[in-house]
């Protein structure tokens, strides 16, 4: 009997470990291939990895999370307003100061 359940155990094992092997493949990229929407997206190849985070972080993403939360606003003032005392506001702060300085920079001259 403890044979048996030592077999089954060490099937169940297995199992996970092709699993975990198969999940790993499907969320980790060879390191080889890169996407090109990650790297021209924000400037670090690896960053962000998640493909979630990828999108909200475009500017698709960002205008449709804008929108979201104008949308609470209006809808529930107080809900948006106590989810905001969340958000860390430095970090917001440099993201938006980056972005503004980024469009600046890549703004071409205007002719005189």
């Amino acid at each position: 009997m403890a044979d048996r359940d030592a077999a089954e155990r060490d099937l169940i094992r297995s199992r996970l470990a092709q699993s975990r092997a198969e999940l790993r493949t499907l969320l980790d990229p060879p390191p080889g291939e890169s996407g090109g929407g990650a790297a021209g997206m924000n400037g670090h190849a690896g960053f962000p990895r998640s493909h979630t985070m990828q999108m909200l972080l475009s500017s698709r993403g960002l205008g449709a999370l804008g929108a979201l939360a104008g949308g609470l606003l209006i809808a529930r003032p107080a809900l948006a307003l106590r989810l905001l005392r969340l958000v860390p506001v430095s970090a917001v702060g440099k993201m938006l100061m980056a972005k503004a300085v980024s469009a600046l920079k890549s703004k071409p001259p205007s002719a005189q």
